[in-house]
Protein backbone atom coordinates (compact mmCIF):
# COMPACT_ATOMS: atom_id res chain seq x y z
CA UNK A 1 0.00 0.00 0.00
CA UNK A 2 2.88 2.27 1.36
CA UNK A 3 4.83 1.30 -1.85
CA UNK A 4 1.92 2.50 -4.41
CA UNK A 5 1.22 5.67 -2.65
CA UNK A 6 4.70 6.83 -3.04
CA UNK A 7 4.64 5.56 -6.79
CA UNK A 8 1.63 8.09 -7.46
CA UNK A 9 3.31 10.81 -5.67
CA UNK A 10 6.70 10.53 -7.65
CA UNK A 11 5.01 9.54 -10.88
CA UNK A 12 3.33 12.83 -11.13
CA UNK A 13 6.43 15.31 -10.43
CA UNK A 14 8.56 12.75 -12.80
CA UNK A 15 5.62 12.79 -15.37
CA UNK A 16 5.58 17.11 -15.34
CA UNK A 17 9.52 17.33 -15.62
CA UNK A 18 9.12 14.81 -18.61
CA UNK A 19 6.40 16.84 -19.96
CA UNK A 20 8.22 20.37 -19.73
CA UNK A 21 11.59 19.15 -20.88
CA UNK A 22 9.77 17.81 -24.01
CA UNK A 23 8.29 21.29 -24.85
CA UNK A 24 11.54 22.96 -24.16
CA UNK A 25 13.18 21.30 -26.50
CA UNK A 26 10.19 22.00 -29.30
CA UNK A 27 10.11 25.33 -27.96
CA UNK A 28 14.16 25.39 -29.25
CA UNK A 29 13.51 24.72 -32.25
CA UNK A 30 12.50 27.15 -34.88
CA UNK A 31 12.74 29.83 -37.55
CA UNK A 32 13.74 33.21 -35.35
CA UNK A 33 13.90 35.55 -37.91
CA UNK A 34 13.73 35.60 -42.13
CA UNK A 35 17.05 35.66 -43.85
CA UNK A 36 15.41 38.31 -45.77
CA UNK A 37 13.83 40.15 -42.81
CA UNK A 38 17.39 40.53 -41.43
CA UNK A 39 19.17 41.39 -44.33
CA UNK A 40 16.92 44.30 -44.71
CA UNK A 41 17.52 45.73 -41.02
CA UNK A 42 21.28 45.68 -41.84
CA UNK A 43 20.63 47.69 -44.60
CA UNK A 44 17.81 49.78 -42.55
CA UNK A 45 15.46 48.59 -45.28
CA UNK A 46 17.60 49.60 -47.99
CA UNK A 47 19.22 46.27 -49.53
CA UNK A 48 21.78 46.84 -52.26
CA UNK A 49 21.47 44.14 -54.97
CA UNK A 50 22.80 40.39 -54.20
CA UNK A 51 26.31 39.63 -54.89
CA UNK A 52 27.84 36.34 -55.56
CA UNK A 53 31.08 34.46 -54.39
CA UNK A 54 32.47 31.30 -55.65
CA UNK A 55 33.08 28.52 -53.25
CA UNK A 56 35.71 26.95 -55.64
CA UNK A 57 39.64 26.62 -55.57
CA UNK A 58 41.56 28.09 -52.53
CA UNK A 59 38.30 29.74 -51.29
CA UNK A 60 36.40 26.22 -51.53
CA UNK A 61 39.71 24.79 -49.36
CA UNK A 62 39.61 27.34 -46.57
CA UNK A 63 35.71 26.90 -46.23
CA UNK A 64 35.98 23.45 -45.73
CA UNK A 65 38.70 23.98 -43.44
CA UNK A 66 37.07 26.58 -41.04
CA UNK A 67 33.64 25.60 -41.16
CA UNK A 68 34.85 21.62 -40.96
CA UNK A 69 32.53 20.28 -43.42
CA UNK A 70 31.71 21.12 -47.53
CA UNK A 71 30.46 24.48 -48.98
CA UNK A 72 26.48 23.73 -49.28
CA UNK A 73 26.68 24.95 -52.39
CA UNK A 74 28.93 26.58 -54.84
CA UNK A 75 28.03 30.36 -54.79
CA UNK A 76 27.17 31.97 -51.92
CA UNK A 77 25.18 34.79 -51.66
CA UNK A 78 26.16 38.40 -49.68
CA UNK A 79 25.34 41.81 -49.92
CA UNK A 80 27.40 44.39 -49.50
CA UNK A 81 27.81 48.14 -49.25
CA UNK A 82 30.58 50.48 -49.18
CA UNK A 83 32.40 48.90 -45.73
CA UNK A 84 29.58 46.75 -44.92
CA UNK A 85 28.74 43.49 -45.52
CA UNK A 86 26.19 40.72 -44.37
CA UNK A 87 26.17 36.96 -45.01
CA UNK A 88 23.49 33.96 -44.19
CA UNK A 89 25.42 31.22 -43.26
CA UNK A 90 24.67 27.70 -42.28
CA UNK A 91 26.86 25.45 -39.52
CA UNK A 92 26.28 21.78 -38.30
CA UNK A 93 25.37 21.72 -34.66
CA UNK A 94 25.23 18.39 -33.79
CA UNK A 95 23.39 16.31 -36.73
CA UNK A 96 21.34 19.51 -37.68
CA UNK A 97 22.36 22.88 -40.04
CA UNK A 98 22.10 26.00 -37.99
CA UNK A 99 21.50 29.50 -40.15
CA UNK A 100 22.82 32.75 -38.74
CA UNK A 101 22.92 36.34 -40.34
CA UNK A 102 26.14 38.49 -39.79
CA UNK A 103 26.61 41.78 -40.53
CA UNK A 104 30.50 42.66 -40.98
CA UNK A 105 32.02 46.12 -41.38
CA UNK A 106 35.52 47.64 -41.34
CA UNK A 107 37.04 43.99 -40.67
CA UNK A 108 34.52 43.54 -37.64
CA UNK A 109 31.52 41.74 -36.89
CA UNK A 110 29.12 44.26 -35.96
CA UNK A 111 26.02 41.64 -35.45
CA UNK A 112 25.47 37.91 -34.73
CA UNK A 113 22.35 36.31 -34.86
CA UNK A 114 20.76 33.01 -34.72
CA UNK A 115 18.05 32.98 -37.83
CA UNK A 116 17.14 29.08 -37.55
CA UNK A 117 17.52 26.28 -34.76
CA UNK A 118 16.95 22.81 -35.65
CA UNK A 119 18.64 21.07 -33.38
CA UNK A 120 17.63 19.39 -29.82
CA UNK A 121 20.10 20.99 -27.74
CA UNK A 122 22.53 24.04 -27.64
CA UNK A 123 19.72 26.68 -28.18
CA UNK A 124 20.87 28.49 -25.78
CA UNK A 125 23.17 30.43 -28.70
CA UNK A 126 20.38 32.39 -30.03
CA UNK A 127 20.30 34.75 -26.75
CA UNK A 128 22.06 38.34 -26.83
CA UNK A 129 23.95 37.01 -23.39
CA UNK A 130 25.97 34.73 -26.03
CA UNK A 131 25.66 36.40 -29.31
CA UNK A 132 26.76 39.71 -28.01
CA UNK A 133 30.15 38.23 -27.63
CA UNK A 134 30.69 38.75 -31.23
CA UNK A 135 29.93 42.25 -31.58
CA UNK A 136 33.21 44.10 -32.80
CA UNK A 137 34.98 39.99 -33.27
CA UNK A 138 37.98 40.26 -35.85
CA UNK A 139 40.31 38.22 -37.16
CA UNK A 140 44.06 37.42 -35.62
CA UNK A 141 47.54 37.41 -37.77
CA UNK A 142 46.75 33.40 -37.89
CA UNK A 143 43.27 33.80 -39.11
CA UNK A 144 41.16 32.83 -36.34
CA UNK A 145 39.12 34.91 -33.73
CA UNK A 146 40.86 37.71 -32.23
CA UNK A 147 38.48 37.40 -29.09
CA UNK A 148 37.70 34.71 -26.60
CA UNK A 149 34.16 33.27 -27.22
CA UNK A 150 32.61 31.92 -23.43
CA UNK A 151 30.73 28.51 -24.33
CA UNK A 152 28.06 27.21 -22.80
CA UNK A 153 27.59 24.06 -20.81
CA UNK A 154 25.33 21.54 -22.82
CA UNK A 155 25.78 23.29 -25.73
CA UNK A 156 29.48 22.76 -26.95
CA UNK A 157 28.70 21.87 -30.96
CA UNK A 158 26.29 24.68 -31.04
CA UNK A 159 28.71 27.01 -29.90
CA UNK A 160 31.90 25.68 -32.23
CA UNK A 161 29.10 26.01 -35.21
CA UNK A 162 28.55 29.72 -34.10
CA UNK A 163 32.48 30.46 -33.89
CA UNK A 164 33.01 28.30 -37.03
CA UNK A 165 30.55 30.88 -39.08
CA UNK A 166 31.79 34.06 -37.44
CA UNK A 167 35.64 33.11 -38.73
CA UNK A 168 34.25 32.23 -42.19
CA UNK A 169 31.79 35.60 -42.56
CA UNK A 170 35.21 37.54 -41.18
CA UNK A 171 37.22 35.96 -43.75
CA UNK A 172 33.98 36.01 -47.20
CA UNK A 173 34.31 40.23 -45.91
CA UNK A 174 37.99 40.25 -46.33
CA UNK A 175 38.05 38.49 -50.00
CA UNK A 176 35.12 40.50 -51.13
CA UNK A 177 37.01 43.26 -50.72
CA UNK A 178 37.14 44.91 -47.46
CA UNK A 179 39.80 47.08 -47.95
CA UNK A 180 39.67 49.02 -44.63
CA UNK A 181 40.13 45.94 -42.19
CA UNK A 182 41.05 47.22 -38.72
CA UNK A 183 43.28 45.12 -36.87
Amino acid sequence: MLADHLKGRLARPLLLILLLTGLSTVYARGVYQEPEEFVTEAFAGKVPKTQRIWLSGELGNTYRQVMQEAPPQLRLRYWKRETRSVWILQAIGKEHPITAGFIVERGRLQLAKVLTFRENRGWEIRYPFFTNQFQQVGLGEQGQLDTHIDAITGATLSVRAMNHMARMALLLAKQVGDTHVTP
